[in-house]
């Protein structure tokens, strides 16, 4: 049980000590050299361009790829996501929400917390080759949120924000430098792992160190944007949205995985994996969608936030269900 409570210590103080700097500074009680937006983009760069891209780098330097099958890892993550979207769409169609609130609960049910939280709870659980291959799951992740899903968000907001074409779109995607850096730092780490060059000891104590430490920062990152109020209004989407992200889209990503053979892999390594990152919250990125296309941000940021809250009943529970005898491994 310490991996689960030094990743809800390490979850929980990243997102507290950004909220409380974000009220600290609304109040006037200290002064920050930057505005709390400038503060923020600076800590996702230190976090995204640095500690994240070399963590990735050093854990895919030394993790397996002697069965060609863990290539479908990417794809159980794409369907994956996209399945959550689908039921936040159904959810929406459930609870007779308007056009304009189905997009907000399709970026909630596809939209997932796997870069931060999902690959520290990888990076806790199973160590640097869990890690890793959380770098593979998500690999698709960015590429789908630019290509189908704000594309989707748009038309169902109808808005004409971001009104681009999908070749543009998929261009805008590979030149982003946060996109950039991640598969940059993959596909290195897999050439060097694949032409056998030994990697030097001192990465294992440095990734120890960057995983960490680079979430933290995302994580407070993300605090210095969270919002509390209204979360009462929501309570029936937040506990459909909660049902897709700890127990729909496990189930299907878990059976795609199982389908796929995966978990015959790495002696359950990837079925875990996939475990761990089908069952995350919803990601920060619902709510710069609905920020982007004028949507209901408060529903946005309760769905994000009752789910994010969740993880104090889930990460026991995927604990218990890793030390068990319960899955087809």
């Amino acid at each position: 049980m310490d991996k689960v409570f030094l990743s809800l210590a390490l979850i929980i103080s990243g997102l507290t000590l950004g909220y409380v700097i974000q009220n600290l500074d609304r109040k006037d009680i200290i002064s920050l050299p930057i505005p709390i937006v400038a503060l923020r983009k600076t800590l996702q760069k230190m976090g995204l361009l640095f500690f994240m891209p070399i963590s990735f780098l050093g854990a895919v330097w030394i993790v397996s790829f002697e069965n060609v099958r863990v290539v479908l890892l990417p794809v159980v993550g794409l369907f994956s996501l996209l399945f959550g979207g689908m039921l936040g769409l159904a959810c929406a169609t459930l609870l007779r929400r308007k056009t304009r609130d189905k997009a907000v609960l399709y970026c909630c049910g596809a939209f997932t917390n796997i870069g931060s939280v999902g690959s520290l709870v990888c990076f806790f659980f199973f160590g640097e080759a869990g890690f890793a291959l959380a770098a593979l799951y998500k690999m698709f992740e960015d590429i789908s949120y630019y290509t189908i899903g704000f594309p989707l968000i748009r038309f169902l907001s109808g808005s004409e924000e971001q009104k681009q074409s999908t070749l543009k779109r998929l261009l805008g995607v590979i030149t982003d430098p946060f996109v950039a850096a991640a598969f940059t730092a993959f596909f290195l780490g897999l050439f060097l792992n694949l032409s056998g060059i030994p990697r030097p000891p001192v990465f294992e104590t440095i990734t120890g160190l960057f995983v960490p430490l680079g979430t933290f920062i995302l994580l407070v990152s993300i605090g210095l944007g969270m919002k509390f109020s209204r979360v009462s209004n929501y309570i029936p989407e937040s506990a459909l949205i909660s049902l897709v992200k700890f127990a729909a889209v496990p189930i299907f990503g878990c059976t795609l995985a199982y389908l796929f053979n995966l978990h015959l892999l790495s002696d359950g390594l990837v079925f875990k994996v996939v475990l761990v990152l089908t069952s995350m919250p919803v990601a920060f990125n619902a709510l710069v969608a609905a920020s982007i296309f004028d949507l209901d941000l408060d529903m946005a940021n309760s769905c994000w936030l009752v789910t994010t809250l969740g993880l104090i009943i889930v990460l026991p529970w995927l604990y218990f269900l890793l030390s068990s005898s319960l899955l087809p491994l």
